[in-house]
């Protein structure tokens, strides 16, 4: 078996066998998954009454669409387990991944506050357990939480800046380099606050979220982890040295 093969089988594998079997039941509980988020932790005891009130949870397998695009958006989208892409097709077929959003991330906030249908799709990578507050709760927050308020536009700005650096990262960036980034990017601790070191997560869904073939996103993980920069662990990936990854140049 050629090494490439090997890092695939472990990574997939482990991921299939261990991320289904055991996320579910580490994973918080709805109101759980409400009170530890950051744009939560400033609210009165009322507010976040009505938010526990009115958030629901829903269950998406893996395939399946968390949202649409261009449906009504009714609803603020968080994880509470698993891993959603925010991807478009072309009328052709094709494909382009915008980005991935772990557990503990919440997105969709934009078409809200512009009353925009929704201009991508949101899919499960895998199981996940979703969050939706519905748009009047959403607004009623926006209208009463200064520090709601304080959030959504951090939110928007790292948002913002993520995009940007997307841009940046495919158009100037090798595939090596753009996969280091692409993991790197799951570790902002505005947008994404649960991340953890292990990032349960595959190759192929590596190559999505980073605009790489499979066997290429393959190969970059063999190179950073040569680099010492992460292991292909039991589970996923598990991340040894984040600045390094962040600073990661193949070509440095």
């Amino acid at each position: 078996m050629q090494q490439g093969d090997s890092v695939t089988d472990k990574v997939n594998n482990s991921v299939a066998n261990s991320v289904d079997d055991s996320v579910d039941d580490k994973a918080p509980s709805l109101k759980e998954a409400l009170r530890s988020a950051l744009w939560a932790q400033a609210l009165t005891a009322g507010q976040m009454a009505r938010v526990e009130a009115t958030t629901f949870e829903v269950f998406v397998p893996k395939g399946g669409f968390v949202c649409r695009k261009g449906e009504v958006v009714d609803n603020w989208v968080g994880i509470i387990s698993g891993m959603v892409k925010m991807n478009n097709f072309s009328p052709s077929g094709k494909s382009v991944t915008f980005t991935g959003v772990p557990p503990g991330g919440w997105f969709g906030e934009g078409s809200l506050l512009k009353d925009e249908h929704r201009k991508y799709d949101a899919m499960a990578l895998r199981d996940s357990r979703i969050a939706r507050m519905p748009a009047a709760t959403f607004h009623w927050l926006l209208e009463t939480s200064l520090p709601f308020t304080r959030f959504l536009l951090m939110q928007l700005n790292e948002r913002l800046g993520q995009f940007i650096g997307m841009v940046e990262h495919e158009r100037l960036l090798d595939p090596d380099t753009r996969v280091a980034r692409c993991l790197a990017s799951l570790f902002n601790t505005h947008l994404y606050p649960g991340s953890q070191r292990l990032v349960q997560i595959s190759q192929e869904e590596v190559g999505l979220l980073s605009g790489a073939s499979r066997q290429r996103a393959n190969q970059a993980l063999q190179v950073l982890e040569r680099e010492g920069l992460l292991r292909v662990d039991y589970g996923g990936i598990r991340i040894l040295d984040l600045d390094g990854l962040r600073k990661f140049d193949a070509h440095a």
